[in-house]
C-alpha cells in the first residue's frame, strides 16, 4: 500500500537489524517469555503449576496469534490483556496461570529494557566499526601535513591522522558511556501494581523471601543478573532518558564529523565515497554533494532533539504511575535507536572510503605557510645579524601587503619574494623555501596519532576483536 505513511526510518535509513529490535514480534515473543519465566518461577517458589502447563506455553512462545490479539485490544481496549487471552485461546491447559500475580508492566516495562539493551548492544558493535575505519585511516595519513583551523581560520599546521583523532576520541567518550550504560542495565522484575509486591505476598501467604527470590529468578531466566531495588509500577523513566542521552551523546560525535566532512569536501581536500553512477545534483551534473555527510547532520539533529523527550517524560512521571509516558515512549525510544543505526551506518561507509587529496592539501598549505613560517624566519635573520624589532616591523609590513595581494588583486602569497628582496633579512629564495617544509609544522602530530591508537584504540579494538559488521546504505 501506498496510501498511508511509512516512516522514513525503516524504508530509507535504518537497518533491518535494528527494525528487528523494534518489531511486534520481538516485543510479543519477549511478553511471551517473560510469562513462561513467571509461571516457571512461581511454580520452583512452591504455586500450583505443572510442568505441562509450562510446556504448553513454552511450544506457543513463538506463535503469535496477531488477528485473535488485534481483535481482543478493539474489544478490551487493553492490549496487555488482549495478548493474554490470544496467548490463552493456543495454551487451554495454562490459561489460568498466565500472568498470574502481575500487572501490565510486567511484561510491557521488562519488555522495554530488553529492547532497549539488545538496540544498545548492535549499536556498540557499530560504534567499535567507525573506531576502527577511522584509525586504520588516522595511521594512513598520520604524516600528511594539513592546514589546522581555529575559528575556521587557517592555523598551525596538524596532519590529516591527527584531526582524524580527534573524531575518534568523541566516539571512544561515547563508548564509555555505552560500556557504563549496559553494565548498569537491570530489570523491572516483578513489583506489582504499585511496586509494593503485594498480589505477590499473597499469593505466597506473606513468605516475604519467596517474593524476593522471585525477582531474582525472573531476572536470570531472563538472562539478568539485577532488577530495580524499588519501583512504582514502572521502572524509573530516568532510564529511558540515560538511554537517550546516550544514543544524543553518538549524535553528537557524528554530527561533528559530518560537519568537518562537509567543509572538507567543499575544499576538495578529503571526499566522502562517490559511486560512478552517482547524482549530485538534477541541474549542476559536476556536483560532488556531501549528501552521506549532510544526511548524518539531518539525522544526529533529529536525535539530539529526540532526547528531550524522555527527559520531559520522566520529570513529569506522577507519584507511582501516570500514562502519559506511553504514547511519548513508543515513538520517541524506537526512532531514537532506528536513526542512531541509521547514522553509524552511514559513518562506517564514509569512514571506509574517504578519499584525500594530497596535492590539494599542499596547494592550500602553501598558500598560508609563508604567514606561518614568519617567526621562523625572523629568528634564522636576527641568528645572521639582524635587529629583531626592525624584522618584526618590515615581516609585519611585508605581509600586509602580501594579503592585500591575495585579498584585493587575487594574486599569488608573493610574502616569500618579498622577503627574498629585503636586504635586511639576509636570506636568499632557496634559504626562505627551506624554511616552509610543511612537516617541520606539524608538532608531534605523527607521534600523536601513534600514541593515541596504541593507548586509547588498540584496547578498544582487542576488547571487541569479535565485531565484523558489513553495512550497505539503502539509498
Amino acid at each position: 500500500m501506498k496510501n498511508t505513511y511509512e516512516s522514513p526510518l525503516n524504508s530509507r535509513y535504518a537497518s533491518s537489524e535494528m527494525q528487528e529490535v523494534f518489531s511486534p514480534d520481538m516485543k510479543f515473543k519477549t511478553w511471551r517469555r517473560l510469562w513462561i519465566a513467571l509461571a516457571e518461577a512461581e511454580k520452583e517458589l512452591g504455586l500450583n503449576i505443572t510442568d505441562e502447563q509450562i510446556n504448553e506455553l513454552k511450544s506457543h512462545k513463538d506463535d503469535i496469534n496477531y488477528e485473535l490479539a488485534e481483535a481482543k485490544e478493539k474489544e478490551f481496549r487493553h492490549d496487555v490483556m488482549a495478548h493474554i487471552h490470544a496467548y490463552g485461546e493456543l495454551c487451554p491447559s495454562a490459561r489460568g496461570i498466565i500472568h498470574l500475580g502481575a500487572t501490565s508492566c510486567y511484561v510491557g516495562d521488562n519488555t522495554d529494557i530488553i529492547i532497549m539493551h539488545e538496540g544498545l548492544k548492535l549499536l556498540k558493535k557499530k560504534l567499535v566499526a567507525v573506531i576502527s575505519k577511522l584509525s586504520e585511516f588516522a595511521l594512513k595519513y598520520k604524516d600528511l601535513p594539513t592546514l589546522g583551523f581555529t575559528h575556521f581560520q587557517p592555523a598551525q599546521l596538524v596532519t590529516v591522522g591527527k584531526r582524524a583523532t580527534l573524531w575518534i576520541q568523541d566516539l571512544a567518550m561515547d563508548l564509555e558511556e555505552m560500556d557504563f550504560v549496559l553494565s548498569n542495565m537491570k530489570l523491572l522484575g516483578s513489583k506489582g501494581t504499585t511496586g509494593t509486591q503485594a498480589s505477590f505476598l499473597s499469593l505466597f501467604e506473606g513468605d516475604n523471601e519467596k517474593v524476593k527470590k522471585l525477582d531474582k529468578l525472573i531476572a536470570q531466566k531472563m538472562g539478568y543478573d539485577k532488577v530495580f531495588a524499588v519501583s512504582g509500577q514502572t521502572y524509573t523513566r530516568k532510564l529511558d532518558s540515560r538511554v537517550l542521552n546516550l544514543l544524543g551523546s553518538i549524535a553528537q560525535s557524528a554530527y561533528k564529523f559530518s560537519n568537518d566532512m562537509r567543509l572538507l569536501q567543499n575544499m576538495k581536500e578529503v571526499e566522502e565515497p562517490f559511486e560512478k553512477n552517482q547524482i549530485g545534483s538534477s541541474a549542476m551534473a559536476y556536483k560532488r554533494n556531501p549528501m552521506r555527510s549532510e544526511r548524518i547532520s539531518s539525522l544526529a539533529r533529529y536525535v539530539i532533539v529526540d532526547t528531550l523527550n524522555p527527559a520531559i517524560t520522566a520529570s513529569t512521571q506522577w507519584f507511582e504511575r501516570s500514562l502519559d509516558d506511553s504514547a511519548n515512549k513508543r515513538i520517541s525510544v524506537p526512532e531514537a535507536f532506528l536513526a542512531v543505526d541509521a547514522i553509524l551506518n552511514i559513518y562506517i561507509n564514509i569512514a571506509d572510503g574517504l578519499v584525500v587529496y594530497p596535492k590539494v592539501i599542499e596547494k592550500h598549505i602553501l598558500e598560508e605557510l609563508p604567514f606561518m613560517a614568519t617567526e621562523n624566519i625572523m629568528m634564522e635573520a636576527v641568528k645572521r645579524g639582524g635587529d629583531r624589532q626592525e624584522l618584526h616591523e618590515r615581516i609585519r609590513v611585508h605581509s600586509m601587503e602580501a594579503a592585500k595581494k591575495v585579498k584585493v588583486e587575487g594574486g599569488k602569497n608573493d610574502l616569500i619574494e618579498r622577503i627574498a628582496s629585503d636586504s635586511a633579512f639576509n636570506l636568499n629564495i632557496d634559504e626562505l623555501n627551506s624554511v616552509l617544509e610543511p612537516k617541520n609544522y606539524v608538532g608531534r602530530s605523527p607521534q600523536q596519532v601513534e600514541e593515541f591508537v596504541i593507548d586509547v584504540v588498540k584496547p578498544i579494538l582487542e576488547a571487541n576483536k569479535d565485531i565484523d559488521i558489513k553495512v550497505e546504505l539503502k539509498v
